[in-house]
Protein backbone atom coordinates (compact mmCIF):
# COMPACT_ATOMS: atom_id res chain seq x y z
CA UNK A 1 0.00 0.00 0.00
CA UNK A 2 1.20 3.48 -0.92
CA UNK A 3 4.50 2.32 -2.36
CA UNK A 4 6.37 5.36 -3.63
CA UNK A 5 8.56 5.89 -6.69
CA UNK A 6 9.26 9.54 -5.95
CA UNK A 7 11.97 9.20 -3.32
CA UNK A 8 14.24 11.88 -4.86
CA UNK A 9 11.54 14.45 -4.13
CA UNK A 10 11.06 13.10 -0.62
CA UNK A 11 14.82 13.04 -0.05
CA UNK A 12 15.01 16.83 -0.39
CA UNK A 13 12.19 17.20 2.13
CA UNK A 14 13.78 14.80 4.57
CA UNK A 15 17.22 16.40 4.38
CA UNK A 16 15.61 19.67 5.41
CA UNK A 17 13.56 18.07 8.17
CA UNK A 18 16.27 15.88 9.65
CA UNK A 19 18.73 18.74 9.41
CA UNK A 20 16.65 20.85 11.77
CA UNK A 21 18.58 20.40 15.01
CA UNK A 22 18.70 16.61 14.70
CA UNK A 23 14.98 16.27 15.34
CA UNK A 24 15.07 18.33 18.49
CA UNK A 25 11.95 20.12 19.69
CA UNK A 26 10.98 22.79 17.14
CA UNK A 27 9.07 25.23 19.32
CA UNK A 28 10.15 26.96 22.50
CA UNK A 29 8.95 26.15 25.98
CA UNK A 30 5.64 27.65 27.02
CA UNK A 31 2.66 27.03 29.21
CA UNK A 32 -0.71 27.05 27.51
CA UNK A 33 -4.22 26.20 28.62
CA UNK A 34 -6.94 25.72 26.03
CA UNK A 35 -10.68 26.09 26.37
CA UNK A 36 -12.50 23.07 27.74
CA UNK A 37 -13.65 20.58 25.12
CA UNK A 38 -15.52 17.26 25.28
CA UNK A 39 -13.20 14.42 26.25
CA UNK A 40 -15.83 11.74 26.85
CA UNK A 41 -18.99 11.29 24.80
CA UNK A 42 -21.63 8.69 24.06
CA UNK A 43 -24.07 8.38 21.18
CA UNK A 44 -25.99 5.98 18.95
CA UNK A 45 -24.90 5.71 15.33
CA UNK A 46 -26.26 3.89 12.29
CA UNK A 47 -24.52 3.82 8.92
CA UNK A 48 -24.46 1.96 5.62
CA UNK A 49 -26.34 2.05 2.33
CA UNK A 50 -29.98 2.20 1.35
CA UNK A 51 -30.60 0.08 -1.74
CA UNK A 52 -33.83 0.49 -3.72
CA UNK A 53 -34.26 -2.33 -6.24
CA UNK A 54 -37.30 -0.79 -7.96
CA UNK A 55 -36.91 -1.16 -11.73
CA UNK A 56 -34.47 -4.04 -11.52
CA UNK A 57 -35.51 -7.35 -13.07
CA UNK A 58 -32.72 -9.13 -11.22
CA UNK A 59 -29.96 -7.90 -8.93
CA UNK A 60 -26.84 -9.07 -7.14
CA UNK A 61 -25.54 -6.85 -4.33
CA UNK A 62 -22.29 -7.11 -2.35
CA UNK A 63 -21.49 -4.77 0.52
CA UNK A 64 -18.59 -4.86 2.96
CA UNK A 65 -19.35 -2.87 6.11
CA UNK A 66 -16.65 -2.07 8.68
CA UNK A 67 -17.40 -2.70 12.35
CA UNK A 68 -16.46 0.31 14.54
CA UNK A 69 -13.62 0.26 17.07
CA UNK A 70 -12.94 2.33 20.15
CA UNK A 71 -9.14 2.17 20.65
CA UNK A 72 -8.96 -1.46 19.62
CA UNK A 73 -12.28 -2.54 21.18
CA UNK A 74 -15.23 -3.45 18.96
CA UNK A 75 -18.51 -2.23 20.51
CA UNK A 76 -21.61 -4.39 20.48
CA UNK A 77 -23.59 -3.80 17.30
CA UNK A 78 -26.65 -4.99 15.41
CA UNK A 79 -27.01 -5.48 11.65
CA UNK A 80 -29.79 -3.54 9.96
CA UNK A 81 -30.60 -6.32 7.47
CA UNK A 82 -30.28 -9.68 9.20
CA UNK A 83 -30.19 -12.02 6.21
CA UNK A 84 -27.61 -13.04 3.63
CA UNK A 85 -24.61 -11.79 5.60
CA UNK A 86 -21.45 -13.19 7.17
CA UNK A 87 -18.86 -11.80 9.57
CA UNK A 88 -15.30 -11.97 8.28
CA UNK A 89 -11.82 -10.98 9.37
CA UNK A 90 -10.16 -9.41 6.35
CA UNK A 91 -6.84 -7.54 6.32
CA UNK A 92 -6.88 -7.36 10.13
CA UNK A 93 -10.38 -5.79 10.19
CA UNK A 94 -13.67 -7.34 11.25
CA UNK A 95 -16.22 -6.79 8.50
CA UNK A 96 -19.85 -7.67 7.84
CA UNK A 97 -20.35 -8.75 4.24
CA UNK A 98 -23.74 -9.01 2.54
CA UNK A 99 -24.22 -11.05 -0.65
CA UNK A 100 -27.80 -10.57 -1.82
CA UNK A 101 -29.50 -11.67 -5.03
CA UNK A 102 -33.13 -11.54 -6.07
CA UNK A 103 -35.72 -10.19 -8.47
CA UNK A 104 -38.31 -8.55 -6.22
CA UNK A 105 -38.75 -4.82 -5.79
CA UNK A 106 -37.79 -3.82 -2.27
CA UNK A 107 -35.66 -1.48 -0.20
CA UNK A 108 -32.65 -2.84 1.70
CA UNK A 109 -31.05 -0.99 4.60
CA UNK A 110 -27.58 -2.53 4.68
CA UNK A 111 -25.38 -1.46 7.55
CA UNK A 112 -24.88 -1.43 11.30
CA UNK A 113 -26.30 0.23 14.38
CA UNK A 114 -24.32 0.58 17.61
CA UNK A 115 -23.96 2.60 20.79
CA UNK A 116 -20.59 4.26 21.28
CA UNK A 117 -18.96 5.50 24.46
CA UNK A 118 -15.48 6.89 23.93
CA UNK A 119 -12.83 9.09 25.52
CA UNK A 120 -10.09 11.22 24.02
CA UNK A 121 -6.75 9.44 23.61
CA UNK A 122 -3.79 11.61 24.53
CA UNK A 123 -0.04 11.00 24.58
CA UNK A 124 1.13 13.30 27.32
CA UNK A 125 4.87 13.62 26.66
CA UNK A 126 5.50 15.67 23.52
CA UNK A 127 9.24 15.04 23.94
CA UNK A 128 8.80 11.46 22.74
CA UNK A 129 10.36 9.73 25.74
CA UNK A 130 9.68 6.01 25.56
CA UNK A 131 9.76 5.76 21.76
CA UNK A 132 12.39 3.64 20.02
CA UNK A 133 15.11 4.99 17.72
CA UNK A 134 14.97 4.18 14.00
CA UNK A 135 17.86 1.73 14.24
CA UNK A 136 16.25 -0.15 17.16
CA UNK A 137 12.75 -0.30 15.68
CA UNK A 138 13.44 -3.05 13.08
CA UNK A 139 15.35 -5.08 15.67
CA UNK A 140 12.63 -5.01 18.30
CA UNK A 141 9.58 -4.97 15.99
CA UNK A 142 10.72 -6.60 12.72
CA UNK A 143 7.26 -7.74 11.60
CA UNK A 144 5.64 -4.34 12.16
CA UNK A 145 8.46 -2.57 10.30
CA UNK A 146 8.30 -5.06 7.43
CA UNK A 147 4.53 -4.75 7.10
CA UNK A 148 4.17 -0.99 7.34
CA UNK A 149 7.30 0.30 5.58
CA UNK A 150 8.05 -2.24 2.79
CA UNK A 151 11.75 -0.70 3.04
CA UNK A 152 19.87 7.20 11.53
CA UNK A 153 19.69 7.20 14.81
CA UNK A 154 16.72 9.51 15.49
CA UNK A 155 13.85 9.23 17.96
CA UNK A 156 10.91 7.97 15.88
CA UNK A 157 8.34 10.03 17.77
CA UNK A 158 10.22 13.30 17.22
CA UNK A 159 10.92 12.47 13.59
CA UNK A 160 7.25 11.66 12.92
CA UNK A 161 6.32 14.90 14.67
CA UNK A 162 8.80 16.81 12.51
CA UNK A 163 7.22 15.33 9.38
CA UNK A 164 3.80 16.35 10.68
CA UNK A 165 5.04 19.87 11.32
CA UNK A 166 6.47 20.08 7.81
CA UNK A 167 3.21 18.79 6.32
CA UNK A 168 1.07 21.34 8.15
CA UNK A 169 3.48 24.18 7.29
CA UNK A 170 3.61 23.47 3.57
CA UNK A 171 0.22 21.98 2.67
CA UNK A 172 -3.37 22.86 3.45
CA UNK A 173 -6.71 21.13 3.54
CA UNK A 174 -8.85 21.42 0.42
CA UNK A 175 -11.56 19.18 -0.99
CA UNK A 176 -11.56 18.40 -4.71
CA UNK A 177 -15.18 17.97 -5.87
CA UNK A 178 -15.68 15.72 -8.86
CA UNK A 179 -12.46 13.78 -8.30
CA UNK A 180 -13.14 10.14 -7.46
CA UNK A 181 -10.75 8.33 -5.13
CA UNK A 182 -7.55 9.41 -3.41
CA UNK A 183 -4.97 11.60 -5.13
CA UNK A 184 -1.56 10.02 -5.67
CA UNK A 185 0.80 11.29 -2.98
CA UNK A 186 3.02 13.09 -5.50
CA UNK A 187 -0.01 15.02 -6.81
CA UNK A 188 -0.89 16.14 -3.28
CA UNK A 189 2.72 17.20 -2.76
CA UNK A 190 2.82 19.06 -6.08
CA UNK A 191 -0.55 20.79 -5.54
CA UNK A 192 0.25 21.52 -1.88
CA UNK A 193 -3.32 20.65 -0.89
CA UNK A 194 -5.72 17.76 -0.46
CA UNK A 195 -8.59 16.40 1.57
CA UNK A 196 -8.32 14.16 4.62
CA UNK A 197 -7.54 11.04 2.56
CA UNK A 198 -4.94 12.82 0.43
CA UNK A 199 -3.08 14.45 3.33
CA UNK A 200 -3.09 11.23 5.34
CA UNK A 201 -1.72 9.22 2.39
CA UNK A 202 1.04 11.77 1.81
CA UNK A 203 1.98 11.83 5.49
CA UNK A 204 2.07 8.02 5.58
CA UNK A 205 4.27 7.95 2.47
CA UNK A 206 6.72 10.41 4.03
CA UNK A 207 6.93 8.37 7.23
CA UNK A 208 7.41 5.08 5.40
CA UNK A 209 10.14 6.60 3.27
CA UNK A 210 12.13 7.20 6.45
CA UNK A 211 11.46 3.71 7.78
CA UNK A 212 8.75 4.74 10.24
CA UNK A 213 5.82 2.32 10.04
CA UNK A 214 2.59 4.18 9.30
CA UNK A 215 -0.97 3.14 8.55
CA UNK A 216 -4.26 4.57 7.36
CA UNK A 217 -7.39 4.93 9.51
CA UNK A 218 -10.89 5.48 8.14
CA UNK A 219 -14.03 6.27 10.08
CA UNK A 220 -16.29 9.15 11.06
CA UNK A 221 -15.72 12.57 12.58
CA UNK A 222 -18.34 14.12 14.83
CA UNK A 223 -18.90 17.83 15.19
CA UNK A 224 -21.38 19.68 17.37
CA UNK A 225 -23.32 22.77 16.28
CA UNK A 226 -24.20 25.75 18.46
CA UNK A 227 -27.21 23.88 19.85
CA UNK A 228 -25.13 20.89 20.90
CA UNK A 229 -26.55 18.70 18.12
CA UNK A 230 -23.97 16.24 16.79
CA UNK A 231 -23.22 16.00 13.08
CA UNK A 232 -21.18 13.21 11.52
CA UNK A 233 -19.12 12.99 8.30
CA UNK A 234 -16.80 10.36 6.77
CA UNK A 235 -13.18 11.01 7.71
CA UNK A 236 -9.64 9.65 7.50
CA UNK A 237 -6.47 10.04 9.56
CA UNK A 238 -3.20 8.19 10.21
CA UNK A 239 -1.13 6.35 12.82
CA UNK A 240 2.65 5.99 13.14
CA UNK A 241 4.43 3.23 15.02
CA UNK A 242 7.16 4.41 17.40
CA UNK A 243 7.37 1.32 19.59
CA UNK A 244 8.42 1.52 23.21
CA UNK A 245 5.92 2.62 25.82
CA UNK A 246 4.15 5.35 23.87
CA UNK A 247 0.70 5.35 22.35
CA UNK A 248 -1.66 2.45 21.86
CA UNK A 249 0.77 -0.51 21.87
CA UNK A 250 3.34 1.72 20.16
CA UNK A 251 0.92 3.33 17.66
CA UNK A 252 0.47 7.12 17.76
CA UNK A 253 -2.60 8.77 16.15
CA UNK A 254 -2.08 11.71 13.79
CA UNK A 255 -4.82 14.04 12.50
CA UNK A 256 -3.41 15.36 9.22
CA UNK A 257 -6.31 17.49 7.98
CA UNK A 258 -7.09 19.71 10.96
CA UNK A 259 -7.65 23.43 10.41
CA UNK A 260 -5.80 25.76 12.78
CA UNK A 261 -4.14 29.16 12.61
CA UNK A 262 -0.93 28.05 14.33
CA UNK A 263 1.43 25.16 13.59
CA UNK A 264 2.32 24.93 17.30
CA UNK A 265 -1.35 24.56 18.18
CA UNK A 266 -1.73 21.95 15.43
CA UNK A 267 1.09 19.88 16.93
CA UNK A 268 -0.26 20.21 20.46
CA UNK A 269 -3.84 19.33 19.59
CA UNK A 270 -3.51 16.88 16.70
CA UNK A 271 -0.23 14.93 16.90
CA UNK A 272 -0.49 12.00 19.32
CA UNK A 273 -4.12 12.88 20.00
CA UNK A 274 -7.33 11.16 18.95
CA UNK A 275 -10.19 13.07 20.45
CA UNK A 276 -13.54 11.67 21.49
CA UNK A 277 -15.13 12.89 18.24
CA UNK A 278 -13.19 10.35 16.13
CA UNK A 279 -14.78 6.93 15.49
CA UNK A 280 -12.66 4.23 13.86
CA UNK A 281 -14.13 1.82 11.34
CA UNK A 282 -11.15 0.59 9.30
CA UNK A 283 -7.43 0.19 10.02
CA UNK A 284 -4.95 -0.47 7.24
CA UNK A 285 -2.75 -3.54 7.78
CA UNK A 286 -0.10 -2.55 5.23
CA UNK A 287 -1.23 -4.99 2.52
CA UNK A 288 -2.65 -4.48 -0.96
CA UNK A 289 -5.72 -6.40 0.20
CA UNK A 290 -6.24 -3.78 2.88
CA UNK A 291 -6.22 -0.95 0.33
CA UNK A 292 -8.63 -2.88 -1.88
CA UNK A 293 -11.04 -3.21 1.03
CA UNK A 294 -10.77 0.50 1.74
CA UNK A 295 -11.76 1.29 -1.85
CA UNK A 296 -14.42 -1.43 -2.19
CA UNK A 297 -17.62 -0.02 -0.64
CA UNK A 298 -20.78 -1.40 -2.23
CA UNK A 299 -21.09 -3.07 -5.63
CA UNK A 300 -24.04 -4.38 -7.58
CA UNK A 301 -25.01 -5.98 -10.86
CA UNK A 302 -28.52 -5.56 -12.18
CA UNK A 303 -30.71 -6.36 -15.16
CA UNK A 304 -32.98 -3.41 -15.75
CA UNK A 305 -32.62 0.06 -14.29
CA UNK A 306 -31.98 0.41 -10.56
CA UNK A 307 -31.30 3.57 -8.58
CA UNK A 308 -27.71 3.86 -7.30
CA UNK A 309 -27.35 2.91 -3.60
CA UNK A 310 -27.44 5.89 -1.24
CA UNK A 311 -24.97 6.12 1.64
CA UNK A 312 -26.37 7.18 5.00
CA UNK A 313 -25.09 7.88 8.51
CA UNK A 314 -27.36 8.89 11.37
CA UNK A 315 -26.49 9.86 14.92
CA UNK A 316 -28.80 10.24 17.91
CA UNK A 317 -28.79 10.47 21.71
CA UNK A 318 -25.52 12.38 21.66
CA UNK A 319 -24.33 13.29 25.15
CA UNK A 320 -21.15 14.90 26.45
CA UNK A 321 -20.15 13.01 29.59
CA UNK A 322 -17.06 15.04 30.42
CA UNK A 323 -15.23 18.19 29.27
CA UNK A 324 -11.66 19.14 30.16
CA UNK A 325 -9.03 21.73 29.29
CA UNK A 326 -5.88 20.74 27.43
CA UNK A 327 -2.79 22.05 29.24
CA UNK A 328 0.79 22.10 27.90
CA UNK A 329 3.42 23.02 30.49
CA UNK A 330 6.92 24.45 30.19
CA UNK A 331 8.45 20.98 29.96
CA UNK A 332 6.39 20.17 26.84
CA UNK A 333 4.14 17.80 28.76
CA UNK A 334 0.41 17.96 28.07
CA UNK A 335 -2.58 16.69 29.98
CA UNK A 336 -6.31 17.22 30.37
CA UNK A 337 -7.59 18.89 33.52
Amino acid sequence: MMKSTWYPVIAVILIVIVGLSGCQEFFPGFSTTYEAQPTKVQYDISYGYQVNTSGAEHYEITYLCDIPEVLGISPTYSVLFNRDFEILNLANNTIVRWNISGDNETIFMLGLSTRIMTESFLISDLNGKGAETLDQLPIMYPETVRRYTHVQRNNTFLLAKALFRWLKTNLHYQVHPGVVGVQPAFVTLQNKNGDCDDLSFLYISLCRSLGIPARFIRGYLLTADENGTALVTPHAWAEVFVGGSLGNSGWVPVESSSLTTSIDIDVQQNFGVEDAFHLRLFTDDGSDESLTLYLSGISYVTHGIMKPPQAFVEISNFEVLNSQKLVINNDNIRHNE
